[in-house]
């Protein structure tokens, strides 16, 4: 069968991922309703905080001899029992909203941080569904899944559908009784040119934490 993504454990050195998982605690709970809008361009500068120099340091293995512009970037942080997110493929959003043209970036990319019951990321060339719960693809055989493993990272084409599993790792239909641990990711999409509209990191006033 077809491998759709790529698989890279401890893809981040030790130093620098502890680092990182530090100043994600420092953060704590800022804007985490918001986590999926809260996005960031990083065109390969002075890194100006921790996320940035994880991604320089991922840049030779992600995109090698590739023409890659910058990363998006966002942090994904969910409970597994109220997934919130649908199955989707990455997209310039706000240029899709505008003018209902779909442009892809290259390729998207994963990091895991934590392990989480369930949480399972699924990855598919099929389109999703309108007709089904989280908008899930009608046909799931063909699909790769990835469980969450902290430095655990998954590269795949940016124009596949992915969407992630509940706690039981079944499509979300709704919210699960009980709680679970946070689903932390970081979501990097590597990009040909820039995205409509994304700010860099030291533009904005959000997750000052981070810079330490």
């Amino acid at each position: 069968m077809e491998t759709l993504v790529q698989l890279t454990e401890g893809a981040v050195s030790p130093p620098l991922f502890r680092r990182l998982l530090r100043r994600l605690g420092v953060l704590g709970r800022e804007r985490l309703k918001d986590t999926y809008q809260t996005t960031f361009w990083y065109d390969f500068g002075p890194p100006t905080n921790v996320v940035e120099d994880v991604i320089s340091s991922l840049r030779p293995q992600v995109a090698g001899k590739r023409r890659i512009a910058g990363v998006e970037w966002w942090l994904s942080r969910m409970y597994p029992t109220d997934v919130r997110v649908d199955f989707h493929q990455d997209r310039d959003e706000k240029l899709a909203l505008r003018t209902g043209k779909l442009v892809h970036p290259r390729i998207s990319s994963v990091l895991f941080l934590n392990r989480v019951r369930g949480g399972a990321l699924v990855v598919t060339r099929e389109k999703p569904d309108e007709a089904n719960p989280s908008l899930a693809p009608s046909r799931m055989d063909t699909a790769d899944l990835v469980t969450p493993r902290p430095n655990r990272l998954v590269l795949f084409d940016g124009t596949l559908t992915h969407g992630v599993l509940d706690a039981e790792n079944q499509i979300p239909e709704g919210k699960l009784p009980g709680r679970s641990r946070l689903r932390r990711t970081l979501v990097m999409n590597w990009w040909g040119h820039r995205p409509t509209d994304v700010p860099r990191w030291s533009e904005t006033r959000l997750y000052r934490a981070l810079g330490g």
